[in-house]
């Protein structure tokens, strides 16, 4: 069959030629030949030598199913539908990014349904992308960077999930050259000038370690594990924010021991850490647990020679097949076979991609879903029953609820780890077990589990489950909460601004159908307060001049006038992100007030108003928050840690006790503007016994220049 399927590829592709300048036929064959190494069935290799030529060649699905059989042309149908998609992507290039994203959400939805119909399909699309991104040079850069960019965050994560690591490794390298050009070469340069160094310290790493295993009787094979640059790159994203440069990075050695049964890994794995210490938190065992896509080795680190951490993956020789190859070694075996249920049942994810993709009907909130939910790193926690549950790294409690069930997310109250209570924003880790804790009676989700700053929520799906709820309340309690919040909101940042006008922000015409999208988390709490400090001044005065003069020490820039002394107002203490007016004082300078503030609204010289704007200086602006609180023991403890944690610096605080029984804390505050403010105030209304938390136009300290 690929004898004749290469025949009939190379007839069709007759005379054409690729942008590379190279005979067309080469695309086909070398997309063939990736499958044949992952040693792939006949039928998947004859398709992809046949997968463009119902693109590009006028071939009919009949002329397909004539000569190659049903199966072949239904695969190769599958394919042309995901080119297509793949040419609508190309051509919505420089578009608006509502239209790159509907186009986006459109192929990914085909995918998934190819997917859940033959997963076939789409190891000839990892494949046919593969070669594409190995000839990417042949094309314009803007089109290489869409190409790249999109195989970064869908195909190179679809590999790993389907376990095929030779894939994966390649099309994320690959990416990354093209996409951080520079960056790639200089990781390139400097494993080229360690290599010699790297490979001597492994070389003895193997040798002691496989002398061990020898004295101990067990036949292992012990090889040095190649860390690739993409890899590499992330390694020092985390290690930059450690203040660590690329040259300080010691952790890239890399070993592999390959053993015959499941008990030779632990029994190497005992050897290992009698070796060298293993690394507290740096041991996953997936054997015990393995991943949806079958994926079974034990990892560990340890601290080894010279101080260096060594990373060691144990598994079997036949473990390592599937992990190497994923899918595609399920499908070496699976030749004349109908489908294999235990497979598809292992593939659990699999079974929820058809699911997702019903269930999820905006476009922004399905790329979410799929990105997230996906394609992101992962993390396996345990039932009470102990069943496995895989769920996106830095899920909550509340994320194990929805996953499995979505009544049981929406009648949660609590949660326990381990057997301990915690709350619901705790984020789970690699072998927790969880129970959730729920209401007898139904009272829905809360809006606040939407709100990203509380981290209530990790996985897109469980966000959508509770829109979807608020979605289905009536539009008059919607109405109702999204005013509630509005005022909330415009309340506790001090600001002045009419309802119909946010609306207008949000380009609705009706000021009831945005209260209701805000009610109903459609617009999130997150981006109305970005929207809201987003407004630009009005202009109150035609000024003379364009050119602003700022001034270094308060970051606000003067329009048209130049060489006055700046300072903020006291009585309102505006922040950037609000609406401000420059007020020219006889003897002070411009002194900044908040558009509408009381003392400017009797001011019978106008002409002393100038306008002023936030500048690009990252300054800090005093402002004074009032906290009302339950009093009780630790209390203060609580709320300047938080305050503290939350890297905001605090000038002063005094606290008064009420007569009712609670307390008032008033904090003096360092911040960077309004949007910062937001967000702290939703983690300070989440201290056990706050009532509120509002800012206060009382005085505050003005600030020295930092």
């Amino acid at each position: 069959m690929v004898g004749k399927a290469y025949e009939f590829a190379a007839k069709s592709h007759a005379g054409q030629t690729r942008m590379s300048g190279g005979p067309y036929i080469e695309h086909p064959l070398e997309t063939a030949l990736f499958l044949a190494d992952l040693r792939l069935d006949v039928t998947t290799i004859a398709v992809a030598l046949l997968h463009d030529v119902m693109e590009d060649c006028g071939v009919t699905y009949s002329d397909i199913k004539n000569a190659f059989g049903d199966d072949v042309a239904k695969l190769v149908d599958g394919v042309s539908k995901l080119n297509r998609m793949d040419a609508k992507t190309l051509a919505s290039e420089g578009s608006a990014n509502s239209t790159e994203d509907r186009i986006q959400a459109e192929s990914l939805r085909k995918m998934l349904v190819a997917m859940a119909e033959d997963i076939r399909v789409v190891l000839v699309k990892l494949a046919d992308r593969l070669h594409n991104m190995e000839t990417l040079d042949a094309l314009p850069e803007l089109r290489r960077r869409t190409i790249a960019q999109e195989t970064l965050d869908i195909y190179g994560p679809l590999a790993h999930r389907l376990g095929i690591w030779d894939i994966k490794w390649r099309l994320e390298d690959l990416a990354f050259r093209h996409l951080e050009n520079d960056l790639y070469h200089k990781i390139s340069k400097m494993l080229a000038a360690r290599r010699q160094e790297r490979e001597t310290y492994i070389d003895n790493v193997v040798d002691v370690l496989r002398e061990q295993l020898e004295l101990s009787n067990l036949e292992a094979q012990v090889v040095g594990r190649p860390k690739h640059i993409y890899s590499i790159y992330k390694k020092m994203l985390k290690y930059q924010a450690q203040g660590m440069e690329l040259s300080q990075i010691h952790d890239l050695y890399a070993v592999r021991v390959l053993v015959r049964s499941k008990a030779d890994c632990y029994n190497a794995l005992g050897l290992v850490h009698d070796l060298w210490n293993p690394m507290p938190g740096q041991f996953d065992d997936y054997i015990g647990s393995p991943k949806d896509n079958r994926y079974r080795s034990l990892h560990t680190t340890v601290m080894c020679e010279g101080g260096n951490p060594l990373e060691v993956q144990i598994r079997t020789y036949e473990m390592h097949q599937v992990a190497e190859y994923g899918v595609a070694a399920h499908w070496r075996y699976k030749e004349g076979r109908s489908g294999d249920v235990q497979f598809e049942d292992k593939m659990t994810w699999l079974r929820q991609l058809l699911d997702w993709q019903r269930e999820v009907t905006g476009t922004e909130e399905f790329l979410e879903s799929v990105k997230t939910d996906l394609f992101k790193d992962q993390v396996f926690v345990y039932t009470p029953k102990g069943d496995i549950v895989e769920l996106p790294s830095g899920s909550t409690p509340l994320d194990f609820a929805y996953k499995i069930h979505t009544e049981l997310g929406h009648r949660c109250i609590g949660g326990k780890v381990n057997g301990r209570l915690v709350s619901l924003d705790r984020q789970l880790q690699n072998g927790d077990t969880i129970e959730i804790l729920t209401t007898k009676v139904a009272r829905g989700p809360s809006l606040d589990w939407l709100n990203p700053n509380l981290g209530y929520l990790r996985s897109a799906s469980a966000k959508e489950k509770v829109r979807q709820w608020f979605r289905r309340q009536e539009k008059s309690a919607n109405i109702q909460r999204g005013g509630d919040l509005l005022r909330k909101e415009l309340k506790r940042l001090n600001v002045t601004i009419d309802e119909d006008e946010v609306a207008r922000t949000f380009r609705y015409d009706s000021t009831e159908d945005f209260l209701a999208a805000l009610g109903s988390g459609n617009i999130s709490e997150v981006q109305l307060v970005a929207r809201l400090t987003s407004q630009q001044e009005k202009t109150t005065k035609k000024v003379q001049s364009n050119l602003p003069i700022s001034s270094p020490t308060t970051g606000v820039q003067v329009l048209g006038v130049g060489d006055l002394l700046i300072r903020m107002g006291r009585c309102c203490n505006p922040l950037p992100g609000e609406e401000i007016i420059g007020y020219v004082t006889r003897t002070q300078g411009v002194t900044v007030h908040k558009t509408g503030c009381s003392n400017l609204r009797n001011e019978d010289e106008p002409e002393r108003l100038v306008s002023v704007d936030w500048g690009e200086a990252r300054s800090l602006y005093p402002v004074r928050v009032n906290i009302q609180a339950w009093d009780r023991v630790g209390l203060l403890k609580d709320i300047t840690t938080l305050v503290s944690d939350d890297k905001v610096n605090i000038a002063s605080v005094v606290t008064t006790e009420n007569p009712d029984g609670t307390a008032t804390i008033s904090l003096t505050l360092y911040t960077t503007g309004v949007d910062q403010l937001s967000r702290l105030f939703n983690k300070l209304e989440s201290v056990r016994g706050v009532i509120s938390a509002t800012r206060s136009t009382t005085d505050a300290p003005t600030p020295s220049p930092r």
